[in-house]
C-alpha cells in the first residue's frame, strides 16, 4: 500500500495530462483487431480511466493527434512532412522522423513540454553536457544535515564545478540516483538502491490469414508498423497488463523472433498443450516463412506486476570507476510470483490472439536482462518521506521513478512519476520558498 493515496494524486495526474497533453491515441488496424479479440475472449470494456476491475480499454498517450490532412490525396508528401501531428509511422520509440519541428510532431516528451514551459519563466537555466558527481551538504544547528548544492563535471572539458542552492532535486533515475547518493557519502540507509522493481515483460504475437483479416478489418493486413506504439490494453489488477504493440520493423522483428531466454524453438519446442506454437528464437527457413507474414502479424507486450524484494538492488562497484566515480552495479532476479504473473498474462494474450483468429502464436519468452520500467530503488517511506524529501538529508528531494513504493501494478510509470513530481514541487515550494 502506497504511503499516499491514489485519490490524492488524481489532481496531479490531471495537471500532467493537461500539460503534455495526454489524449486517446489514434487507432490503427492493430488496435481494432486487438479489441475484437479481447471482446471475443470475454473481457469487458472498461469505460473509465480509473481501473478497478479487469477489462480492456483504449488508452491515452502523450502523443499529438494525426493531422486531419494526413490521408488527403490533395496534399503532397513534402506538404505532409511539414504538418503538425502524429504521422502514424510507428516510430514512437525511435522518435518521429518527419515534421516541421520536434515540438510539433508526435510524442510529448519532457523536452517539448515541461522544459520549454520552464524556460519561459526566465527563472531556469539549462546546463547541457554536465554530470552531477556529488550532492554537497552541511550541518545546520536547526535542520541537521542538509543539501546545499551539487558538484558537477563538464563532460566536454572535464572541468569540475559547483552550484549552491536552497534545495536540491535529484532526478537521475533508478540506477544513477542511488549511485549518486552512495558516491556523495550521504548517510547510510539500508534501503538506498534496494527494492528494485521492473515490469517483467514478454512478447506474444499472432499471425493471421488474409481472408480472416479482410472479414474483420476490411483489409488483408494488420501492418504492425502503422500507428502509435499502442492504443489498447487489457488491465488485470493484481497481475499487470497486456497491450497491443507495434514498433518500427527492426525492433518489432527482433522482439518477435530473436529476443528470448528459451533458446531456439527448433531445439526446445513448446510443451504439449501450450497455447503457443512457437516459443523462443527462430532461425533458418522457419524465420523466412514467418517474416513473409510480417504484415499479418499482431503483437502484444506483457507488463507483469513485480514484487518489491530487498535483494533486487543497485549498488556501486568497490573497484571499477568511470570519469564520474564508482560505477553502478545492478542485481535483479524475478520472484516465483512475478514469473507466475507473467506466465498467466502470456496465456491471456495467446487466448486473445486465438479468439481474434490467429493461426500461429509465437511467445518470445523474453529475458529479464532488459529492465523495463525500473522503479522503487529510493522508496517512499524508506528513503524519502511522503513529500519525497530525503529522511536523512533535509532540502534534498527525489523526483523520479526511484521513489515509487512498488511497481504500481503494471501500468507504464511515466505519468505517475510526472504527477508525483508535480506534487513534490508544490511541497518543496511550500517548505522552503513560501516567502
Amino acid at each position: 500500500m502506497w504511503p499516499i493515496s491514489y485519490r490524492e494524486l488524481i489532481p496531479y495526474y490531471e495537471k500532467a495530462e493537461a500539460t503534455l497533453p495526454v489524449q486517446f491515441a489514434p487507432l490503427a488496424p492493430k488496435e481494432e483487431l486487438f479489441f475484437y479479440g479481447a471482446k471475443k475472449a470475454g473481457w469487458s470494456l472498461i469505460p473509465t480511466l480509473d481501473v478497478v476491475s479487469p477489462g480492456y480499454r483504449p488508452h491515452p498517450n502523450a502523443i499529438l493527434p494525426p493531422n486531419p490532412h494526413l490521408m488527403d490525396p490533395n496534399y503532397s508528401m513534402d506538404q505532409l512532412y511539414e504538418m503538425e501531428g502524429c504521422t502514424m509511422k510507428g516510430n514512437c520509440i525511435n522518435g518521429c522522423t518527419a515534421g516541421p519541428t520536434v515540438d510539433r510532431i508526435a510524442k510529448r516528451g519532457t523536452l517539448v513540454s515541461y522544459i520549454p514551459l520552464a524556460l519561459k519563466t526566465g527563472n531556469v537555466a539549462i546546463r547541457p553536457n554536465s554530470f552531477t558527481i556529488k550532492i554537497l551538504t552541511e550541518h545546520d544547528p536547526k535542520e541537521g544535515l542538509r543539501a546545499t548544492g551539487v558538484q558537477f563535471r563538464d563532460t566536454w572539458t572535464g572541468e569540475i564545478g559547483e552550484l549552491s542552492a536552497k534545495a536540491v532535486v535529484m532526478a537521475a533515475g533508478c540506477i544513477e540516483s542511488p549511485r549518486l547518493w552512495i558516491n556523495s557519502g550521504l548517510p547510510h540507509n539500508a534501503w538506498v538502491g534496494r527494492g528494485l522493481t521492473i515490469h517483467y515483460f514478454d512478447w506474444v504475437s499472432g499471425i493471421f490469414d488474409e481472408k480472416d483479416l479482410t472479414n474483420i478489418l476490411g483489409i488483408p493486413f494488420v501492418d504492425p508498423f502503422v500507428g502509435a506504439t499502442s492504443g489498447g490494453r487489457v488491465d488485470i489488477p493484481g497481475l499487470g497488463s497486456t497491450q497491443v504493440s507495434g514498433l518500427s520493423p527492426g525492433l518489432h522483428s527482433f522482439l518477435t523472433y530473436g529476443f528470448s531466454d528459451a533458446g531456439y524453438n527448433a531445439l526446445n519446442p513448446p510443451e504439449p498443450g501450450a497455447p503457443w506454437n512457437i516459443r523462443g528464437r527462430v532461425v533458418g527457413p522457419e524465420l523466412k516463412e514467418l517474416m513473409m507474414n510480417y504484415r499479418r502479424t499482431m503483437s502484444m507486450l506483457i507488463l507483469a506486476d513485480d514484487e518489491t524484494l530487498y535483494h533486487n538492488r543497485v549498488t556501486v562497484d568497490p573497484l571499477l570507476k568511470d570519469e564520474h566515480g564508482p560505477i553502478p552495479v545492478v542485481y535483479y532476479k524475478p520472484s516465483a510470483k512475478t514469473l507466475q504473473r507473467r506466465d498467466q498474462l502470456a496465456k491471456y494474450s495467446a487466448e486473445i490472439l486465438q479468439k481474434a483468429g490467429a493461426k500461429t502464436i509465437i511467445r518470445s519468452d523474453s529475458p529479464a536482462g532488459w529492465l523495463l520500467h525500473i522503479e522503487s530503488t529510493m522508496r517512499m517511506g524508506h528513503v524519502v518521506d511522503t513529500n519525497c524529501e530525503a529522511m536523512q538529508v533535509k532540502r534534498l528531494f527525489i523526483a523520479d521513478n526511484s521513489v515509487h513504493y512498488n511497481g504500481i501494478g503494471g501500468p507504464n510509470p511515466t505519468l505517475t512519476t510526472q504527477a508525483l513530481a508535480t506534487r513534490t514541487s508544490e511541497k518543496l515550494a511550500e517548505a522552503y520558498f513560501s516567502g
